[in-house]
């Protein structure tokens, strides 16, 4: 018999995609350091950066509820994404996906409202800022390149 609905994760496969996709806009995904740190400074139970790693990759799989809390707190995700099932997670992997996307196209000011969207709903925007995002790249590309001195030009450039 096929199994139906969501496919169920280990609590490393749900910890690794909020790395890979909880991060600031225009850098790389937060280091164990900064995790660890993070969650200190909310004035949640400390973790170490081993932890975490060991979290991340599966070696240590049954966290306390304050770890979880901790690591809930820091990523803006619900303690129940770790511990749910998989309705709950597949609906926030959604959610963080699309956040993903506005925040790299620099639109985070709309995440407020996604949370009230269907999952398609969010899917179709995801595509349409996708889509507006290929396009601001052309424009500026031809931008830059009618703005650019041609070799006729360059005897008007002052010397370097």
């Amino acid at each position: 018999m096929a199994e139906t609905g969501p496919k169920r994760r280990s609590f490393a496969e749900k910890l690794e995609h909020l790395f890979a996709t909880v991060h600031p806009r225009g850098r790389k995904p937060f280091t164990l350091d900064e995790v660890a740190s993070g969650i200190a400074e909310q004035g949640d139970e400390p973790i170490s950066a081993n932890y975490i790693w060991m979290l991340r990759k599966g070696i240590r799989d049954n966290p306390t509820i304050k770890t979880v809390e901790g690591l809930a707190h820091f990523f803006g995700v619900p303690p129940a994404y770790f511990l749910g099932d998989g309705d709950l997670a597949e609906r926030v992997d959604s959610q963080l996906e699309l956040l993903a996307k506005m925040r790299d196209a620099g639109v985070a000011s709309l995440g407020l409202r996604s949370a009230e969207l269907t999952p398609e709903s969010r899917a179709a925007i995801a595509k349409m800022i996708d889509v507006a995002s290929e396009a601001m790249a052309k424009m500026i590309d031809a931008v830059v390149a009618i703005e650019a001195p041609g070799p006729e030009d360059k005897e008007q450039l002052p010397p370097a």
